[in-house]
């Protein structure tokens, strides 16, 4: 991870929110030969001793899940919006164009549950997404499905030990500069670039 200062996001607040405003992760471990993945929505929690524990569930039948058994590290990247910075929109265009992104790194161990702490994870990502009244909500789904998913999915935890971040929004930039980015991103007008001018103008309101 490039962890220039100046795109570190200081506000551990804003971190977590980030983090749970992107709950679609990639979980990476060790695998035999190459590292593994999969992409996972996930729940974040602060538990009442500071810790922070995420949680979801994955296919039992995969290298991912063989891999973690065998090695409880992982890696877990939270995407956020990124997108190309034209090095035209600079007060002096001799420089390099770049990338501006927003990502976060978490690292930690990873813990399988068993079928009561599956069952419990199926139930909550289900009611966060689905209303009670929705035909897919959790307590209309049927006990004998439930059961038939619980051998072939497994619930987990993983112990936070630390959080990275790379908020890169042209903040090394002098300040005329970052507001003709954000205007031309405005301009740009595709949802990656709208979300990162809105996030840059936020910013420089706020400097």
């Amino acid at each position: 991870m490039y962890r220039a200062s100046y795109f570190q996001e200081k506000d551990n607040a804003g971190v977590i929110a980030f983090v749970k405003e992107n709950p679609f992760a990639i979980v990476t471990g060790i695998g035999e030969q190459y590292p593994v993945a999969t992409h996972l929505p996930l729940e974040i929690e602060i538990q009442e001793d500071g810790f922070i524990t995420l949680s979801g569930h994955m296919m039992k039948k995969s290298d991912h899940y063989n891999a973690l058994l065998q090695n409880e590290n992982v890696l877990v990247l939270f995407n956020g919006p990124h997108t190309y910075i034209s090095a035209s929109w600079y007060t002096n265009p001799q420089g390099a164009s770049t990338w501006n992104y927003m990502t976060v790194h978490a690292k930690g161990k990873i813990k399988f549950t068993d079928d009561e702490g599956t069952y419990d994870a199926i139930k909550k990502i289900t009611n966060k997404y689905e209303g009670k009244e929705s035909a897919a909500a959790f307590d209309k789904m049927d006990r004998e499905y439930i059961d038939k998913m619980l051998k072939a999915i497994v619930g987990f935890t993983i112990e936070v030990k630390s959080f990275e971040n790379v908020f890169k929004l042209s903040q090394n930039r002098d300040k005329e500069t970052q507001l003709s980015i954000a205007k031309q991103l405005m301009l740009r007008g595709d949802e990656q670039s709208v979300a990162i001018a809105k996030e840059m103008n936020k910013r420089m309101a706020n400097d």
